[in-house]
């Protein structure tokens, strides 16, 4: 590989360790900000889904108007916006009356979000256009990074708040965001790889009427949930139903999830074949893991279970878009457009069910009565609801990556 597309694929994973940064940063906040600036926890939740909506939307836009773009440019503006959003995430509430300190972090977020959103759309393609021996195996790589990304901005975090203090939050930030200016020096003067869109609307609508396109969609989108649920909940789930202390939770229930995330994609990237089988077995594993951390009350098991989840779920969105990819090439970036607004939409739709599972169930007499005879608290048998509403996810996707394995078969 000559050096141009080696600095683009290392600028790649660089952006991808970036979109990790800023989907998981604000929920490390949530203490710091409920107690430094008396924001609700309504309104700090609000943010992971401001989050997710702009990315969302940016992978719409994407999706139908790909080919009104710089599609090269946007690559290489992809880290710049990110880093702008984190600078203006950290320093919007030195700038900002207290009362407003909200806004200041909601148009931190925006930015970082679209970025986010941009890295979702334009790195996979990318990948997939360098010369490789094994593009599927170099488009698990790219995710891994994501993964991997997740686990290092948590530790470092944690160990950061720990010993430096919550209060200079802002300088962790600033920190953080070196990586996308990384990104960004790595990614200026290279030549990015000519992409394939759609020449016009009509167009986009043709590829749509495919089925097989829709089917991939339903695919990432079980991902999506199956993946986002976990890492979003695990850590209160350790918490409430199983009595795991907070901070330990935070560590071992989100960290460790990220870490077996990361092995699964970083295992495929080296040796995986088969990719429609590694689907089906991973919703398999994923649906075993969540009914497990369900119906277990002992708390080493339930943990092992949740950070299992990781490694069941860690090719169900990649796999998905690089099944997508595999039957659809000429859709070109449109279909990894379409294919990050699936998963985001699963990453979002999922936590907030199971949020709104838990709520319920905790608050319903019946359950409340329930809860006392089982020995649990309201919360905890909440929790576990959500958990059995949540295996839903991987256990559709057992029936969605069969159907895709069969057709599989059949298209060779």
């Amino acid at each position: 590989m000559n050096k141009n597309n080696t600095l683009v694929k290392y600028g790649c994973y660089t952006t991808s360790i970036s979109q990790a940064i800023v989907t998981n940063i604000t929920p490390l906040f949530f203490l710091t900000f409920k107690e430094m600036y008396g924001i609700s926890y309504s309104l700090l939740g609000s943010l992971v889904l401001i989050n997710f909506f702009t990315q969302l939307i940016i992978d719409l836009i994407f999706s139908f108007f790909s080919h009104k773009f710089n599609v090269s440019l946007a690559v290489k503006l992809t880290p710049v916006i990110s880093a702008a959003g984190l600078i203006t995430y950290a320093t919007l509430p030195f700038i900002l009356p207290k009362n407003l300190t909200y806004l200041g972090l909601a148009i931190g977020t925006i930015i970082f979000s679209a970025a986010a959103g941009l890295a979702e759309v334009l790195v996979s393609p990318v990948i997939a256009e360098l010369p490789s021996d094994n593009p599927d195996r170099d488009m698990s790589r790219l995710h891994s990074m994501y993964a991997w990304g997740c686990v290092g901005v948590i530790i470092f975090a944690t160990i950061f708040l720990l010993l430096i203090g919550p209060a200079y939050w802002q300088v962790l930030t600033y920190i953080l965001t070196l990586v996308p200016l990384g990104a960004s020096f790595l990614l200026a003067g290279t030549k990015i790889p000519k992409m394939e869109t759609p020449e016009k609307v009509s167009g986009v609508l043709e590829i749509l009427k495919n089925k097989g396109v829709w089917l991939c969609f339903i695919a990432i989108f079980l991902g999506g949930a199956t993946e986002l649920v976990m890492a979003q909940w695990s850590s209160s789930f350790l918490e409430q139903a199983l009595g795991i202390p907070k901070v330990w939770g935070d560590i071992f229930g989100v960290a460790l999830f990220g870490l077996a995330l990361g092995m699964g994609r970083t295992l495929y990237a080296k040796t995986g074949k088969n990719i429609s089988r590694v689907l089906l077995l991973g919703a398999i594993g994923a649906t075993l893991c969540y009914f497990t951390a369900a119906i277990i009350n002992i708390p080493v098991i339930g943990l092992l279970a949740c950070a299992f989840t990781g490694f069941c779920a860690s090719m169900m969105w990649p796999g998905s878009l690089i099944v997508a990819s595999d039957r659809f090439p000429a859709g070109g970036v449109f279909i990894y457009a379409m294919m990050a607004a699936g998963g985001d939409l699963g990453a979002s739709l999922g936590p907030q069910l199971i949020g709104i599972i838990t709520d319920a169930v905790s608050l319903s007499p019946t359950a409340i009565s329930l809860a006392n005879q089982l020995s649990l608290s309201p919360e905890s048998l909440g929790m576990k609801a959500g958990m059995l509403v949540a295996m839903l996810f991987p256990l559709a996707g057992i029936f969605v990556y069969n159907h895709i394995r069969k057709t599989g078969k059949k298209n060779k």
